[in-house]
């Protein structure tokens, strides 16, 4: 039986993730507070560059709870590809902190310098199959590709509105969140510079013999560096990393992170699997 780590992105943060890394890894704290300037966690609901490093702090504890395995393979969703990459020994952890950092800071700034980019959930039955339906008419992108009924669009805000009435007239149940930027769009293209910066200085070790699932391509990561500045205007295709982990022969997937959001999506997407969330 394979076994693959998943580890959360943004949306997963709980009220209580902050006790769990003071117990678990309470020198990350310090290390986390560093890097941001300031304890990310009181204001990890004041926007991505709070959230992001609390909940990869998060999501290191729960992976340090279990001991570190080394499992077969591991995955993360968004910012969690970082924390996959940690767990396969690929980055360290010091570098990772910096790097979720430095992208959490430039996606919020992207966002807000944009000022006109929003995103819009679909959820229902066949929300994967009739998602471009949705975004082509109005100028979006798929931004996460969550599973088979949920699906995150991208894009300039005012266009939400109309795709939320498309949505529904397609059956579909709309949501606009309450974000800041058109995450994983052409919009964060603004963010690129200095991220693809940050990661040449970036040490890469060969890793401990995990394979680390990339979200942008659904394949083991191949250019570590390219992938992960791709994924800032990319679409998380998460339902295509789940299927390419379970036709590698995945059957028990463990969450490690703070939340249960990654599970839920894998028991949507997925049958006769056994889930576990630290």
């Amino acid at each position: 039986m394979n076994t693959a780590l998943l580890f959360p992105g943004q949306g997963s943060q709980t009220a209580d993730m902050r006790d769990q890394v003071a117990r678990v890894r309470p020198d990350l704290l310090q290390l986390v507070a560093e890097a941001v300037g300031e304890d990310p966690f009181p204001r990890v609901d004041d926007g991505t560059a709070y959230a992001q490093p609390a909940i990869f702090c998060a999501s290191l504890a729960g992976w340090c709870a279990l001991d570190r395995p080394v499992p077969e393979f591991t995955a993360g969703h968004s910012l969690g590809e970082l924390g996959a990459l940690v767990a396969g020994g690929v980055l360290s952890e010091r570098d990772g902190i910096q790097l979720v950092a430095l992208r959490g800071r430039l996606m919020q700034e992207a966002g807000e310098a944009g000022g006109d980019g929003g995103m819009i959930a679909l959820l229902g039955g066949d929300a994967a199959e009739r998602a471009d339906e949705v975004a082509a008419p109005h100028g979006l992108s798929v931004a996460n590709d969550n599973s088979p009924q949920q699906v995150v669009l991208s894009g300039p805000r005012c266009a939400l509105p109309a795709a939320e009435q498309t949505a529904r007239e397609l059956g579909l149940r709309a949501m606009i969140l309450p974000v800041t930027g058109a995450f994983h769009s052409p919009m964060m293209a603004t963010a690129v510079p200095e991220f693809e910066r940050a990661l040449a200085g970036v040490e890469l070790h060969a890793g401990n013999g995990s394979t680390v699932i990339s979200a942008v391509t659904a394949e083991p990561f191949d250019d570590v560096r390219a992938r992960l500045v791709q994924a800032l205007t990319g679409p998380v295709r998460w339902r295509e990393v789940l299927l390419a982990l379970h036709a590698r022969g995945v059957t028990r997937f463990v969450e490690v992170g703070p939340g249960k959001v990654l599970s839920g999506l894998a028991k949507r997407t997925l049958k006769d699997v056994e889930l576990v969330s630290v």
